[in-house]
């Protein structure tokens, strides 16, 4: 086995997509992990195998941004007879270390290419003071990410479709975003989570609806798709649950949707999805080091 790193180009691209896929399910939980189902759509139901190819480019897309920005921190794991065997991708983002991904092939697993893969990742992130993970719901996953030093934050998933006539009406104005908004989010950023996202926020823009508050009250954004909310960060509570809100308000009537990545400090997001209808589960674990749960704040599972 040899580690190589992961190439900007569409042949490595779609060589992570697959092996995430494989590893850990179309919707990037581990098969079987019931809160996750809710998302997943049969070719039968609305946006089908439309949809499918969507999420396969979104993903593609956001496999050569990470390998593109982040060259040392996203390496795949290649048997010279049987291929790709595994893959990892992490960030560095002004003092924050972020694991994106890191998954096997089911065939591969228990022989140490998750263990190699893993340690490369921490290596680009040994100098950060922060860390932020947002983990499956897996006994082996947990186990890996708390070996390596993270807090394990356990986190709540909300699922189903949205019932608009259980939300509160928005208390202030919602503006759409545009790529102008850059410097107000990475100043959320930096207050939220420690660390702006800074390029990811390019990458976002390119494939989400952005949702942003900046008036006297504060500042906010909110990254969402069809499929839910990607990416959630305010300066107040009261912010963060108007831009939750109106999220959710742009969703696909009858659309299956997901908001996870939530630890206890986002209860004011358990409860506008309550409203909404939606199902609380258990979801994984927010993991991190050197840090508290960001708050107000959704996670992203790809940015972080």
């Amino acid at each position: 086995m040899i580690l190589r790193p992961v190439r900007d180009d569409e042949e490595d691209a779609e060589a992570v997509r697959m092996i995430s896929s494989a590893a850990l399910g179309p919707s990037r939980t581990l098969p079987g992990d019931a809160s996750g189902r809710d998302a997943r759509l049969s070719p039968g139901a609305p946006g089908g195998r439309a949809h499918d190819a969507e999420h396969a480019a979104r993903d593609r897309s956001h496999h050569r941004h990470l390998a593109r920005t982040d060259p040392g921190g996203c390496w795949i794991a290649q048997d010279e007879e049987a291929g790709p065997l595994g893959a990892v991708l992490s960030t560095r983002r002004e003092g924050t270390w972020g694991l994106s991904l890191l998954a096997v092939l089911p065939g591969a697993q228990g022989k140490g290419v998750g263990k190699a893969l893993m340690a490369r990742a921490l290596v680009h992130g040994k100098a950060c003071l922060r860390g932020v993970i947002v983990a499956p719901p897996n006994p082996v996953a947990a186990r890996t990410y708390r070996r390596a030093g993270l807090t394990l934050h356990p986190a709540m998933v909300l699922s189903g479709s949205v019932d608009p006539s259980g939300l509160a009406p928005l208390d202030g104005a919602v503006h759409p975003g545009t790529p102008r908004s850059r410097d107000m989010m990475d100043s959320v950023d930096r207050r939220t989570r420690g660390g702006a996202h800074g390029p990811d926020h390019d990458e976002l823009l390119r494939h989400h609806r952005l949702l942003v508050v900046d008036d006297l009250a504060g500042s906010g954004y909110c990254y969402a798709h069809d499929d839910g909310v990607e990416l959630l960060a305010a300066t107040s509570r009261r912010l963060a649950t108007r831009l939750l809100t109106a999220a959710l308000l742009t969703m696909p009537q009858g659309r299956p949707v997901r908001v996870a990545g939530l630890t206890a400090e986002q209860e004011w997001a358990v409860d506008v999805g309550i409203a909404a209808g939606l199902s609380v589960a258990s979801g994984g674990y927010v993991c991190l080091r050197g840090m508290r749960p960001p708050a107000p704040y959704v996670p992203s599972p790809w940015f972080l």
